[in-house]
């Protein structure tokens, strides 16, 4: 599904989606996306930010709240960084700012579908819940908890909590939780594995600023640990 009330644009996006083979529907407006979400139940959203009705972060709110986990491809003229991290925060897998290359939002495209599938895949054969110390993360019900009280993770966010919860104390580069959220992708950024991390330290640590389960390996990467065995250990 295409969402841009840029006619144009949305109808470069189209003829370059069904060039790949995809069947594409697109919508010009904020709340026709939220209700064409609702019914159709697409593969992918390509979603524009800036359209009326509705704006894309709006859109993505309501698809979000709703725990509609398809994969998200956000397009914007704007290119802050409080608008990605905005959009990261929101749920959005992947972020392009416009102009952009046709041949390279194709690309995007593909490696969203592609990890898609994977993570369906995966999910057939992922264990019933992982325990790092207080951290629950249950990868069937797509849910994560501290403590008993739930925390509430972007699908993005979850993906690399559940990478990590699997191998607890293992370091995490960047590259390896890059791969988690979008594949073997060099158009992605680090700099959306650390906004990432740094929305799960807000979720799943008593103080964010002082971590002690999502910790920094300086130059190196991530790990996640309990923080009770780590003390014990020591």
């Amino acid at each position: 599904m295409v969402a841009e009330d840029d006619e144009k644009q949305a109808e470069l996006v189209r003829r370059y989606l069904e060039r790949e083979g995809h069947s594409v529907t697109v919508v010009y407006d904020g709340r026709a996306a939220i209700e064409s979400v609702r019914h159709r139940a697409p593969d992918l959203l390509v979603l524009d930010v800036m359209m009326p009705r509705a704006d894309g972060m709006d859109v993505l709110r309501v698809l979000r709240a709703e725990a509609r986990e398809l994969p998200v491809l956000m397009l914007t003229a704007r290119s802050t960084e409080d608008d990605l991290l905005l959009g990261l925060d929101l749920g959005a897998d992947d972020y392009m700012t416009k102009p952009y290359s046709p041949r390279e939002l194709m690309a995007r495209v593909r490696t969203l579908l592609r990890r898609q599938r994977l993570s369906v895949a995966d999910d057939a054969v992922a264990p019933s819940t992982l325990s790092v110390g207080a951290l629950v993360v249950d990868p069937d019900r797509h849910e994560v908890s501290v403590d008993g009280e739930p925390v509430e993770c972007t699908p993005g966010e979850f993906r690399i909590l559940a990478a990590m919860a699997a191998e607890p104390d293992r370091v995490f580069t960047r590259q390896r939780l890059l791969e988690q959220l979008h594949g073997f992708d060099r158009y992605i950024s680090n700099r959306t594995v650390d906004v990432h991390i740094m929305n799960l330290r807000k979720k799943i640590e008593p103080a964010p600023h002082r971590p002690a389960r999502l910790l920094t390996v300086f130059g190196v990467g991530y790990k996640l640990t309990d923080p009770k065995a780590s003390r014990a250990a020591s």
